[in-house]
């Protein structure tokens, strides 16, 4: 008889019972993942970049409703790996192709008392890591309910976190920069607008979120693939400097419904020690599905204008009255109330706008305050204000849709849902249909105010299924969606690239309400844009908001330079020149840099970048060989010696150099800029500074 001896018995012991560690390696080698069940069989991973720990051991697993956890007793009973390596091509985005390149561990666990199996699957790509929970058919687990999930992020460190409270409703903060070790210090005068009305996930925080190590690493987590479950918060253990997961509830406090096969999104975590790598990254966008839309060709990048600014500062109004209209056997009478004077949605209005729309060389004209049942809103979620289909008596759908023809122009529709998707979703064929019938192939969704049905958040699985539901009916329909107040994007926009823009952060309309930090738009990059483009809405170019409304005393905090870097720095094939016509008038040689920009590119550079401090970025226009740079800056004035050397070599360009005068300041001297020509080689070296809140923009375009 042959004896084992007790070493390799428990060893073996340990192997089947809960399974020897699996190791994944990047493609290049500089990231690695080693996972492993921990006592009592828990699901346990962590992740390296060049030999520095990104992520310490942590733990994954999900809490049922009425049911075992998914989180402990678990046997490894199968694993595989795989390489992918492909090219695909985007319908729109920052690169003419975009290499999807990763190497893949596949675990699958058995719960040893419920017989139930978990999937595991990690994908390591060369510049960070996408997991994810997946549960097979099975006869143990079919209809199941989440209290919550438990994926853990244990940080290395007490590192500088970018970060936004966990707002279940919005993102509309300016960003805190602070320590972890601080963010519960400060997590009360992070949430100090109308915290009243605002639901939280404990103390934790919004993703993405972005980190910087002591040692010079840049960390991301975020979630990738977004669908039929609920937003992923990040609550943060101060004693272990450990992140776990936090989803967004329902009404019930349910975290989300479920029905096996299925799968959770990617929670994705992103690493590098060049803060450019974070911005170049597109591991978001691959870990999506391909596109889902066989015919593309009608989904185009958009340059837009728009009635909005006027509204937004108060100089005009949405509502065609002040005053309720009277109603009859369910017939609104516009008749018997007094319009109103500040009324901006008006035919004439609007042929103005078409005009110079045409004459500039824009692609669209977005309108609100169009259509009736404002003034029954004032901002309040009701459940049938809006039919998305009805005017107001001063706009005249016919001839604004035939007279934008004629100037080849289109007009973008405006859709306030005011939270009530219900009642959107009832609504939403009709209007699709409206919008085909007179010439509309964009529309700005919007969901100011609480969701209704009562209860359910902006970020709940419920509201997030909504979203998808407006986005592919829109497909149905051949229309462009750009949502305001919905979710953070997480990358889907690669499966419906009619997913055009979204805002779902604090954008340029802050302005308007008291200013955002001077440092807000070197941080969103790093944070919003991770998931996908945002309509930030730039091109302001008067900065004191008395000019529009002398009771509004709010004021820009950017310089007429900053404005025009953000065409480039903040990307979206959906671009607003967000001021009034009369102030672009007043500025033509400015102007000319807002004409000019592309809005889809073939290639992207990130030249220089720095979270809460700068971002430098140099873009390629789709088809051309012309070039524009964008700088954003932070607080501090800072110069760059910019080399050209992008270029291509033996061609010679005309660079026209947008930057801030030495005297500008975004406070008290915001529209001083200047304008120099000169011609540039792929030797050229450009030093240029940038003052407080400013910034500079180059349009290089090559020579005959």
């Amino acid at each position: 008889m042959k004896f084992i001896p007790i070493i390799q018995l428990i060893a073996l012991f340990c192997y089947c019972y809960y399974g020897v560690a699996q190791e994944l390696q990047s493609p290049n080698g500089a990231l690695k993942l080693l996972f492993s069940l921990e006592k009592k069989g828990r699901p346990t991973y962590q992740l390296d970049y060049k030999s520095q720990a990104v992520i310490k051991p942590s733990h994954l697993g999900l809490e049922l409703k009425d049911a075992k956890a998914l989180m402990d007793d678990f046997v490894l009973v199968g694993s595989k790996t795989k390489s992918f390596d492909e090219t695909w091509t985007p319908v729109w985005g920052e690169t003419k192709t975009i290499r999807n390149h990763y190497n893949e561990l596949e675990v699958t666990l058995k719960q040893k008392r419920t017989e139930r199996l978990l999937r595991l699957r990690f994908r390591l790509f060369d510049d960070g890591l996408g997991l994810r929970y997946e549960f097979p058919q099975q006869e143990n687990l079919v209809y199941f309910v989440l209290k919550e999930e438990r994926t853990q992020f244990a940080m290395a460190g007490d590192h500088t976190a970018f970060w936004l409270p966990g707002d279940y409703d919005t993102q509309e903060y300016d960003y805190t920069t602070s320590k972890l070790s601080e963010i519960n210090e400060k997590f009360d005068a992070a949430v100090t607008e109308n915290t009243s009305q605002r639901q939280f996930s404990k103390t934790g925080v919004q993703t993405a979120l972005m980190l910087k190590t002591d040692t010079g690493l840049y960390i991301n987590i975020h979630e990738a693939a977004l669908l039929n479950y609920a937003c992923m918060h990040l609550n943060l253990d101060e004693k272990h400097m450990t992140f776990e997961s936090w989803l967004t509830p329902d009404s019930n406090g349910d975290k989300g419904y479920l029905q096996a096969p299925c799968k959770s999104p990617w929670r994705t975590v992103i690493v590098s020690d060049d803060a450019r790598a974070i911005l170049a990254s597109n591991l978001t966008l691959n870990l999506n599905e391909p596109c889902a839309i066989e015919d593309t060709s009608w989904i185009k990048p958009i340059k837009y204008i728009g009635v909005w600014w006027e509204m937004i500062t108060g100089k005009s109004s949405w509502s065609y009255t002040n005053e309720l209209p009277s109603v009859q056997l369910g017939v609104t009478d516009y008749t018997k109330v007094t319009p109103n004077a500040t009324h901006a949605a008006t035919t004439k209005k609007v042929k103005d706008y078409i005009d110079f729309a045409a004459a500039h060389g824009f692609d669209a004209v977005l309108v609100e305050g169009w259509n009736e049942g404002w003034e029954d809103w004032f901002g309040n979620s009701k459940e049938d204000v809006f039919d998305f289909v009805t005017p107001y008596p001063d706009f005249d759908v016919e001839v604004l849709r035939d007279y934008a023809a004629s100037k080849r122009v289109k007009l973008m529709m405006h859709h306030e849902t005011s939270g009530a998707t219900r009642n959107y979703e009832r609504h939403m064929d009709k209007a699709y249909q409206f919008m085909n019938a007179n010439g509309y192939n964009a529309v700005k969704s919007g969901y100011v105010g609480a969701i209704i049905p009562r209860g359910e958040y902006h970020y709940s699985q419920y509201t997030i299924k909504h979203y998808q539901y407006a986005l592919e009916k829109a497909a149905d329909y051949h229309i462009m969606v750009n949502a305001h107040e919905a979710v953070r994007p997480t990358g889907i926009c690669r499966t419906y690239p009619n997913l055009i823009g979204n805002e779902s952060a604090r954008g340029t309309e802050y302005q308007a309400f008291g200013g955002s930090n001077v440092n807000h738009v070197t941080i969103l990059p790093f944070t919003r844009l991770i998931g996908g483009p945002m309509d930030y809405t730039p091109g302001i170019f008067e900065m004191d908001i008395r000019v529009l409304n002398p009771n509004n005393t709010s004021h820009v905090n950017s310089t007429i330079a900053n404005q025009l870097a953000l065409y480039v720095t903040m990307y979206s094939p959906l671009q607003m020149a967000a001021d009034l016509p009369e102030h672009y008038s007043a500025h033509k040689d400015a102007f000319q840099f807002i004409k000019d920009v592309g809005v889809d590119w073939d290639e992207s550079l990130y030249l220089e970048a720095e979270p809460g401090a700068y971002v430098t970025v140099a873009r390629k226009a789709k088809g051309t060989q012309d070039w524009f740079v964008g700088h954003v800056n932070g607080a501090a004035t800072r110069s760059t010696d910019l080399k050209l050397d992008f270029l291509d070599q033996g061609k010679t360009y005309a660079a026209t150099i947008y930057t801030d005068a030495a005297n500008a300041h975004y406070k008290n001297n915001p529209k001083a800029y200047e304008i120099s020509h000169q011609e540039v080689t792929n030797a050229s070296h450009l030093k240029l500074t940038a003052v407080p809140g400013g910034g500079f923009a180059i349009s290089i375009k090559a020579m005959p």
